[in-house]
């Protein structure tokens, strides 16, 4: 059995606004971190948010939704971008907004990431 490749994002397709609302969420709800081996960005929410769960997906295909979840009382969804869908598709269309004059714990978060995982990213060039 084969697995199908998800074509790549090409983050400078995306317009300012949507950029912009991708930075938006990741600053008020996305956690920039890794499970010690790999980099990753996550974004958990209530199930209410289900289309911009869905919208995400549209714009990244490499990255993947899981959920939705029901656990101690709570119902989400958990969007990741992992690998090539992290470094290639999802940081190079945010990145230059998470500055420090716009967010400086998701800047510093990002920066963190990046000391981190530094081999990992030096591996997609970036």
């Amino acid at each position: 059995m084969t697995v199908k490749q998800c074509p790549a994002m090409d983050p400078e397709a995306l317009t300012d606004v949507e950029r912009g609302l991708l930075a938006g969420v990741l600053i008020g709800e996305g956690h920039f971190g890794g499970d010690g081996k790999n980099p990753q960005i996550t974004l958990r929410m209530h199930v209410r948010h289900e289309s911009l769960f869905r919208w995400l997906q549209r714009r990244f295909p490499r990255s993947r939704l899981y959920g939705p979840y029901s656990h101690g009382g709570r119902h989400y969804y958990q969007w990741m971008a992992r690998g090539p869908a992290l470094a290639e598709d999802v940081l190079p269309a945010v990145e230059d907004l998470l500055t420090d004059e716009v967010d400086a714990y998701a800047a510093t978060r990002v920066r963190a990431m990046r000391e981190r995982y530094a081999a990992f990213f030096a591996r997609y060039g970036r």
